[in-house]
């Protein structure tokens, strides 16, 4: 089932999520609905708090971004419980886009390598390391269940010169090719 995405402005997306167990009612349906519901939207990551849940699940699908002479083969993963062991490598930037903020990019930076502690679908243990775009789009979703946006990342002054459109955002002006919840003031 698609499920409406809840846009900048709802306090779910600035708390930090919650960690689930193995008998977290409905997860399976709530992972189909999650991949559905990034798929819809055209992303390539989705986190929980993102459809109104302060749980530590998102998932991640970078196939999508493969180039056709397979220098990048992307990954599809989700993860649960997910924490950040390390980051490392050089900082580079990269233009960010967020499903909870449409119609806004922006350069953010971020290290190169991650190595992330997770629990798959199945709650079998993971302890990997990513790189590159696969690490970039984790860090995003990981920021999410710790209820960190990227517009908290970004410069300065590029802050400054998006705060308008924030602000529409938050006041329930959007426009979004999928489902989405606003915050009713």
């Amino acid at each position: 089932m698609i499920m409406p995405i809840y846009i900048y402005g709802q306090p779910v997306l600035k708390r930090k999520a919650d960690p689930i167990t193995k008998d977290f009612e409905g997860l399976d349906e709530l992972i189909a609905d999650m991949w559905e519901t990034m798929y819809e939207a055209q992303g390539v990551g989705l986190a929980a708090p993102q459809i109104g849940h302060s749980i530590r699940l998102f998932v991640v699908d970078t196939t999508v971004m493969e180039d056709d002479d397979k220098e990048f083969k992307g990954m599809k993963c989700v993860f649960i419980n997910a924490e950040k062991i390390e980051e490392d490598g050089a900082l580079w930037e990269y233009e960010e886009g967020c499903l909870s903020i449409p119609q806004i990019r922006a350069d953010v930076e971020r290290p190169e390598r991650l190595r992330l502690q997770f629990l798959n679908e199945n709650f079998e243990s993971q302890d990997v390391v990513f790189t590159g775009v696969d690490a970039r789009v984790i860090q995003h979703e990981y920021d999410h269940i710790e209820g960190i946006l990227f517009t908290e990342r970004i410069k300065p002054i590029k802050r400054r010169l998006i705060k308008r459109k924030l602000e529409n955002l938050r006041k329930g002006i959007v426009e979004a090719d999928y489902p989405v919840r606003i915050r009713r003031t």
